[in-house]
Formats: C-alpha cells, structure tokens, sequence
C-alpha cells in the first residue's frame, strides 16, 4: 500500500492537493481544476491503471467535525480499482463555490459514471460539467431543493399524493405536524439471564 501512495506522489506531482493511508486504504484529494486531467492519468498510467469506477457520490461537509472544517462545503468521493494491478483508491474533489457547486464530469473517462453523477445532482445539487444527461434519478423532475444536503428540512418542503378527482400526482405544502418522539425502552428484570449487581 505504501507504494501506491509513493507512486501516485511521483506521477501526480503539484495536482495532489493532498495523499494519506490510513486503516489500511490511500486516499488522494485533488484540486477541482486538475480533477478531469488526474482522473485521466489515473486510468491511463501504467503503474496505476484504475480502469473501474466502482462508486461516486456526493458529500456535504457543512457542520462537519462540528463546525471543525473549513474549506469548500461539498465534494465528490470516487471509489476506484484497478482490476490488472489489485490495488484500490479514494479519490476526493471539492467544488469551488458552494452556492453554486460544480466540478468536471468524468463520464468520458469511466461511463460508469453517469448514473452515479446523476444521483449527485440530484440529492446534493452538484453540477458536473459535461455530463449530456444531467437530470434528476431518484426524486421527482417536479422535486424542489435537494434531500440529502445537510440543510434540507427534514419534512421536505411539500408533499405528493394522488388526486382521484384530477386522475393525476398533486403537489401541497407539507401538512406533517411537527412531534418529538422519544423512544420507550422497556427492561425485564433477569433478561437473558443477566441479574443486575
């Protein structure tokens, strides 16, 4: 493992924004602007050869360490594999703006990406450039915000149903009222066996 980070310091040179190995896998975060151009050295370069996309999802860093971060809000985390050479990578990017997020699509490079990026945009609001179908997969076309940002109402902001009278999907304000729910925890006395000292 070891080498692997050795041998990406070596080929990536200045486009490491950073590279760590902790419990036994190497991360690498790079800066948005070099994303494209190292995922394309990361598929091509003979001592790395990631040659699969295996997962990409967003990320949203608000409030993350409580408040202990600092630096861009959010990011795209790939997860690749290099099936010749055995070996795996996270690769991390974070987008420049985060009123406005966007990074470069790698859908030329892994077309496996597609959908993943898809997903991205559609629960975080991320924007990746170049993507020829960026549209929403998992919500409605109609949804409004993005459900998975740390900042999204837990209710939503409206509710779906179907409307018999109009013979089609309506949208209203949300109409749940807000309750606190505390867990009931009920324990028996000698339970499993175990008697209390």
């Amino acid at each position: 493992m070891g080498n692997l980070k050795s041998l990406i310091e070596t080929a990536l040179g200045a486009q490491i924004a950073s590279v760590w190995e902790a419990l036994g896998e190497t991360t690498l975060t790079v800066h948005a602007d070099q994303y494209h151009e190292v995922c394309r050295q990361l598929r091509d370069h003979p001592g790395l050869r990631f040659d699969t996309l295996i997962d990409l999802c967003g990320m949203d860093y608000q409030g993350y360490r409580e408040g202990g971060h600092e630096g861009p809000r959010f990011a795209a985390v790939l997860h690749l594999l290099s099936v010749e050479l055995n070996q795996r990578l996270r690769l991390r990017v974070f987008c420049p703006d985060d009123e406005f997020p966007v990074v470069a699509s790698v859908t030329d490079i892994w077309t496996a990406a597609g959908w993943y990026e898809r997903e991205a945009f559609d629960l975080y609001g991320m924007v990746f450039e170049g993507h020829d179908d960026l549209r929403r997969i998992l919500t409605d076309y109609g949804f409004v915000g993005h459900p998975f940002r740390k900042d999204f109402p837990v209710s939503g902001y409206v509710e779906m149903r179907y409307d018999p009278e109009q013979r089609r999907v309506i949208y209203q304000p949300v109409t749940i009222e807000p309750r606190d729910q505390v867990p009931r925890v009920i324990r028996e006395d000698n339970y499993g066996g175990f008697i209390p000292q």
